[in-house]
């Protein structure tokens, strides 16, 4: 039950960044709408955020943890020089990449988004804020350094919380600076920019005060270049080539949607809202997996850490299939509820609503890629993430060539969520064959049930659960939807529950209330 607790831990602590990071986009969809300075805003933010999924997430925080975990079971120092190492590293290298991205905005803002060179406001405007947000991957490279340190260490809480206070200092200065920049000549939009950078700062500096708890203070390695830094460079080689791949396809989308005039904007704000699920369950489980079925592996505990990854993997797909039929059902609901207020129109909402279907039918995909890349850097077969990678990206590039100019840019949405399916399935495929897995690791009569379960929750909540929302006052909306959402859930668990499943709906209900008394 170790993931469970874990998995727990971290859910609680990223509801509440998910949260506020809901908070900060309800602020700038009032403030600013899914216009054409907003597109300019999520462009810019844009650049240093590819870059971040080298350097912070993705190949960076696989290659790590099981590296770090091998250093720390040998000695404390060992851990305590191989962190400080990374560190310094880090910083040099992302600090000379935020000097190039700061010299080379203009020519980066023409190749992400070619149509902005039409509009000179919006150019400068997107090339202004690149600059501003560069020192952000800095930031969050350290901050995703320290999470992996933390996380290693048995320790979620408090790197999973460290996001909120990005959201928190992004909101303080959207609403504190809008204003003063507009009074002194400069655009609102700006204030964004500088909530972002900020924030970064702050996501990384709150989680120092526990690295200095376990003993990890400041030092300058007498070696940066050890032999482990070298086995985490090597690991992460190849995730490289992924990583170009897909920077091509983030690039590809990204100049089919900048064409349409709030394109970006309503596909930003609907992945954010989609990624309040992905965040608060298939990250949490996937980086709790990552750390225990790493930790059992370096033992040569074979049999344990199939356990746990086939714990994650039915925990991942039980809590967020509920999630699914509440994204795809009540879109329009949630995107009305939560962003149409100010210079957000009800044009943006059903549009924003349409790309939400489309990214909310990914969810059980996504979260077992969030669990199946980590468990291949543990058994050093970083290849196959990479060669999923490469394959699914080749679809998703050719299929959103072909149909968005026909369909339009909700194609975009549905084209990542059919590329996840591609990735995620040619990984099972794989690490069925190197662990000796049956089908019925994937498909058991447990996983069947939990779609039955989904399926007649999206039923009911599609013919008995729908009410006239959108002309009802605000307070009213709020008092429509939270039913249905506590209905979905408390139908899920019926279902459940009539189809045996009474042991996994107790257990999940036990752990969530004794993790809430405890705070």
């Amino acid at each position: 039950m170790s993931v469970i607790r874990s998995s727990i831990k971290m859910a609680i602590a990223t509801f509440f960044s998910r949260i506020f990071g809901l908070v900060r986009e309800q602020v700038m969809a009032a403030y600013f709408g899914a216009s054409g300075m907003t597109d300019a805003f999520l462009v810019a933010f844009r650049i240093p955020n590819l870059l971040r999924d080298l350097f912070a997430e993705g190949a960076f925080s696989s290659a790590f943890v099981p590296t770090f975990i091998e250093a720390n079971q040998e000695s404390f120092e060992k851990s305590r020089e191989l962190m400080w190492s990374l560190f310094w590293l880090l910083f040099f290298i992302t600090g000379t990449v935020c000097l190039g991205i700061f010299i080379f905005a203009p020519e980066l803002v023409s190749i992400f988004a070619p149509s902005f060179t039409k509009d000179p406001e919006k150019f400068i405007v997107t090339v202004n804020l690149t600059r501003i947000m560069a020192p952000f991957l800095t930031f969050v490279s350290l901050a995703a350094l320290f999470m992996g340190v933390l996380n290693s260490l048995k320790v979620f809480f408090v790197p999973a919380f460290a996001p909120t206070w990005f959201n928190i200092v992004s909101v303080i200065c959207q609403v504190g600076l809008s204003g003063l920049l507009y009074k002194n000549g400069y655009h609102p939009i700006y204030s964004l920019g500088i909530g972002a950078m900020l924030g970064g700062f702050a996501q990384a500096a709150v989680q120092v005060p526990k690295l200095m708890q376990f003993g990890y203070k400041p030092m300058w390695p007498k070696k940066f270049w050890t032999d482990r830094s070298k086995k985490i460079v090597k690991l992460i080689g190849p995730g490289l080539i992924g990583f170009a791949a897909a920077q091509i396809n983030i690039l590809i989308t990204t100049i089919l949607a900048t064409p349409i005039v709030g394109a970006v904007s309503w596909l930003s704000y609907s992945f954010r809202l989609f990624q309040l699920p992905v965040g608060i369950l298939s990250v949490s489980i996937g980086n709790s997996n990552m750390v225990h079925f790493s930790e059992a592996w370096k033992k040569k505990d074979v049999d344990g850490a199939k356990a746990s990854l086939q714990q994650s993997y039915y925990l991942s797909f039980l809590t967020v299939m509920p999630a699914l039929v509440m994204l795809y059902c009540l879109s329009e609901e949630m995107i009305n509820l939560i962003f149409e207020r100010g210079k957000f129109t009800h044009e943006s909402t059903l549009m924003t609503a349409e790309a939400l279907r489309m990214y909310a039918l990914g969810l059980p995909f996504y979260g077992l890629y969030k669990l199946l890349v980590p468990t291949f850097y543990a058994l050093d077969r970083q290849k196959i993430p990479v060669m999923a990678s490469l394959f699914s990206i080749a679809f998703n590039i050719s299929f959103c060539l072909l149909l968005t100019p026909i369909f339009g840019f909700k194609i975009l949405a549905l084209g990542t969520t059919l590329s996840v399916l591609v990735n995620s399935c040619f990984q099972s495929w794989i690490l069925k064959k190197d662990l000796n897995l049956s089908w019925n690791f994937f498909f058991s009569l447990r996983i069947w049930k939990v779609v039955g379960a989904t399926i007649g929750c999206a039923i009911i909540t599609e013919t008995l659960l729908k009410v006239e929302f959108f002309s009802q006052p605000f307070i009213t909306k709020c008092f429509y939807l939270g039913a249905q959402i506590l209905a979905i859930g408390a139908l899920y668990a019926t279902f459940l529950l009539l189809m045996g499943e009474r042991a996994a709906v107790n257990a999940l209900l036990s752990k969530v209330t004794k993790k809430f008394r405890k705070k």
